[in-house]
C-alpha cells in the first residue's frame, strides 16, 4: 500500500472524484461488549464488523473499555489486551490528553468509519480489511484526525473475529474524501 505522512490524517481539501461505494449490512443484534454484530459471511460483513469493534472501543474513551472489547473480539493467538493497536491508540490519545487510563468525564470521542478497503480474501472466513476513521476528540478543545485500522478477520462459529497472528501492516490514515485517500484505494462506506 502507498504510504503518507502524518499530516495527510489531518483535515484536508476534499476531492470531486468518485471513489466508488463500499455497501456493508447493518448490524442485526449487539454482541459481547456491546458490539454491534450479526453480518454476513462475507468480505463486507468482515468489513462492518471490524467497523463496530473499533467504534466501539474508541467510543469508551477508556483503556479498560478497549481491553473489554479486543478481549471478546479477538480469535485465540490474535491480539490481546497489552498487544492491540488499538490499545497503544487509546494509551496514546490518554497520554496527549494528560489523562489516566480511565479517561475523564470530560473526555468525548466521536468515531465515524468514513471509507474502507478489502484488501484480500481466502475463501469465505478469511478476509483481510480497512477502516480510514475520522475520530473527533474533545477535552478542553475539538481535534480532528482520520485513524486507519487494518485486521485479519476470521470467520468463527457464526461471527467475525479480529483474526490470530500478527496484524496487518497498518494503512495510511488519510483524511476520509481526500485525492490521496482515494490513490490509496479508500472507498466510500455506506450501510445498506
Amino acid at each position: 500500500m502507498p504510504s503518507a505522512g502524518a499530516e495527510a490524517a489531518l483535515p484536508g481539501p476534499v476531492s470531486t472524484r468518485n471513489p466508488g461505494v463500499i455497501e456493508l449490512p447493518r448490524a442485526t443484534g449487539a454482541g459481547p461488549a456491546g458490539v454491534p454484530t450479526g453480518f454476513p459471511r462475507t468480505p463486507e460483513g468482515a468489513l462492518a464488523q471490524l467497523a463496530s469493534i473499533d467504534v466501539t472501543a474508541m467510543q469508551t474513551g477508556s483503556l479498560d473499555g478497549v481491553r473489554r472489547v479486543i478481549e471478546a473480539w479477538a480469535a485465540p493467538g490474535g491480539p490481546t489486551g497489552e498487544t492491540w493497536s488499538g490499545v497503544h491508540g487509546m494509551a496514546g490519545l490518554l497520554s496527549a490528553a494528560d489523562l489516566s487510563g480511565a479517561g475523564s468525564p470530560q473526555l468525548a470521542i466521536v468515531v465515524r468509519p468514513a471509507m474502507g478497503l478489502i484488501k484480500g480474501t481466502v475463501g469465505p472466513d478469511f478476509a483481510v480489511v480497512c477502516v480510514d476513521f475520522e475520530f473527533t476528540v474533545t477535552v478542553e478543545a475539538t481535534s480532528r484526525i482520520a485513524i486507519a485500522d487494518c485486521q485479519r478477520m476470521t470467520w468463527a462459529d457464526d461471527r467475525w473475529l479480529i483474526g490470530p497472528g500478527p496484524e496487518p501492516a497498518p494503512a495510511p490514515s488519510v483524511w476520509p474524501g481526500t485525492d490521496l485517500a482515494i490513490e490509496v484505494g479508500y472507498q466510500d462506506l455506506r450501510y445498506g
